[in-house]
């Protein structure tokens, strides 16, 4: 039988930000049909994003 475990919530922050039409555009044709939110597909992008930055810094410093 499997346990029952609370699920933990990260803590966020509300912010307000403005985004191209075009990119707003481009999300909500991404995720149609599929189960994810607006918000979901824009945290995935931003935490894919760092990690790049992230990589490329490592690169950039073994030069």
């Amino acid at each position: 039988m499997a346990v029952f475990r609370i699920p933990n919530i990260p803590k966020t922050t509300n912010k307000t930000i403005r985004i191209p039409n075009d990119l707003v555009e481009g999300v909500e044709q991404a995720i149609r049909g599929k189960e994810c939110t607006f918000s979901a597909f824009v945290v995935a992008a931003i935490r894919i994003a760092l990690e790049e930055v992230a990589e490329q810094q490592k690169r950039d410093k073994s030069l």
